[in-house]
């Protein structure tokens, strides 16, 4: 007798009753999660931290009245889910699925907004980390105020990598409040702390026009007072030009 074979053909038989066994398991309705016992929500985060968050998500669930635990699972609407989510202005992509053990799971990935545009002809929308418009979020977003002379194309191209350098930097982040584009492209930062404004000149180099001014605040204004100067520019390299404040 060839033990070999024989006990090849035995491992064989074991496996095809174990598959057929799996796939009728699978199969068979009655071994499925009759209600949904639980929801299950995965947020997929960019570069930059979104505003979204699971409990904003179920939030949302709750404000169209889609209450999914207890609910059947053959009633679920996993389409109807997606679109409704697909309608928040801060969400890019959602996708909803349900498994055996009845858990809907619903994975999201979110639009970050950088800068908030309120131009001079009255437009006032969102940009966001991939330089899309996108309408202002229907929650409240700490986000960079940009005011004056933007057309979408300034806003896309220009404007919106240049916040993201400052986005980027944990000092001016958490500093600058607003930007104003002049006529010529220019920006002009209005900071948080300070009476003064910083002149960026055309929004190119902004991380080394940053790390500039940042020496100059820390070596500079932290010995002179805050308030001396009403104008900064670092418009140039390797220069710093103020402007003194008019006291008068």
């Amino acid at each position: 007798m060839n033990w070999k074979k024989l006990a090849l053909y035995s491992l064989n038989v074991v496996l095809g009753a174990y598959l057929v066994l799996a796939m009728t398991a699978f199969n068979n309705p009655e071994e499925r999660a009759n209600v949904c016992s639980e929801v299950r929500i995965r947020m997929e985060e960019g570069l930059n931290k979104g505003f979204l968050t699971t409990d904003r998500v179920r939030q949302l669930l709750a404000d169209n009245h889609i209450d999914l635990v207890g609910q059947q699972m053959k009633d679920i609407n996993t389409r109807n889910i997606e679109t409704m989510l697909l309608g928040n202005a801060l969400i890019e992509e959602a996708e909803c699925y349900l498994t055996q053990t009845g858990h809907v799971c619903i994975n999201i990935k979110q639009r970050t907004p950088v800068v908030r545009v309120m131009n001079e002809r009255g437009d006032d929308y969102c940009v966001d980390s991939n330089g899309k418009l996108m309408a202002k979020p229907d929650l409240s977003c700490d986000l960079i105020i940009a005011t004056g002379a933007i057309n979408t194309t300034y806003a896309q191209q220009i404007l919106a990598p240049a916040v993201k350098d400052i986005i980027a930097n944990d000092l001016w982040n958490s500093q600058v409040v607003q930007l104003n584009v002049l006529k010529d492209g220019s920006v002009e930062m209005v900071p948080r702390v300070g009476q003064h404004i910083i002149y960026l000149g055309q929004p190119v180099d902004i991380a080394a026009k940053l790390n500039r001014l940042t020496k100059f605040y820390r070596y500079g204004l932290s010995r002179t007072g805050w308030n001396k100067y009403s104008r900064i520019s670092v418009e140039f390299d390797n220069q710093i030009i103020c402007k003194r404040k008019n006291n008068k």
